[in-house]
């Protein structure tokens, strides 16, 4: 069973679905046994920074989120967070200067600046990989997968970060620790190329 964290964010039907047509048993929830008891802990998100926090300590789930992608990322079961949910795994955004982020990892979350293009960063793009671990590791090169955001991910520790993208900067597109995989791009929403990485993903439960 697969526990996907209801936080109060959006996006959570498209990855349902996408669990549900690979076969992938899953349940929403925002109960902290239910999450602890799960097999796998897939963080989605598509919202604001600080209204994902404070919905997250309100309900206690701040704790248990922190608790299993810590948990993944020194091997136990697996983690899966994407686009906010990969966000929300580091120290602050700003998106909501004061507010903190979960910490799991360090580093920020930066505005992305326009330099002539559109933000929010809406569309498909190459990923360049920078370390091809875990489940990157059949991906062929320069994959194109789909982002939404306005906001990206800058980790202070560099050797974590296992893909990146280019739009207007240099964007951590993706990190791999043990058993926890995050993306700032959509794998429910990148045709093919997504549903492999998502598959690659249900492997290692």
């Amino acid at each position: 069973m697969i526990a996907v964290v209801d936080y109060g964010a959006g996006n959570l039907h498209s990855v349902c679905s996408a669990l549900n047509f690979l076969g992938a048993q899953n349940e929403v929830t925002a109960d902290a046994a239910r999450i602890r008891a799960a097999d796998a802990v897939l963080l989605p998100g598509v919202g604001a920074f600080g209204d994902a926090m404070a919905a997250m300590s309100v309900s206690g789930l701040a704790e248990v989120v922190t608790e299993t992608a810590r948990d993944a990322a020194a091997g136990g079961k697996p983690f899966l967070g994407i686009c906010l949910g990969m966000q929300l795994l580091f120290d602050s955004s700003q998106e909501s200067p004061g507010v903190p982020g979960l910490s799991v990892f360090p580093g920020e979350i930066l505005r992305l600046p326009s330099l002539g293009l559109k933000v929010p960063h809406i569309g498909w793009n190459s990923l360049a990989l920078t370390r091809p671990a875990g489940i990157l590791h059949a991906l062929p090169p320069q994959s194109y997968v789909y982002f939404v955001h306005s906001y990206y991910l800058k980790a202070a520790n560099r050797d974590i970060v296992a893909a990146k993208t280019q739009y207007a900067v240099e964007i951590d597109a993706a990190i791999a620790v043990g058993k926890l995989f995050a993306s700032q791009f959509h794998p429910e929403k990148s045709g093919d190329i997504g549903m492999d990485l998502l598959a690659q993903w249900l492997k290692t439960i």
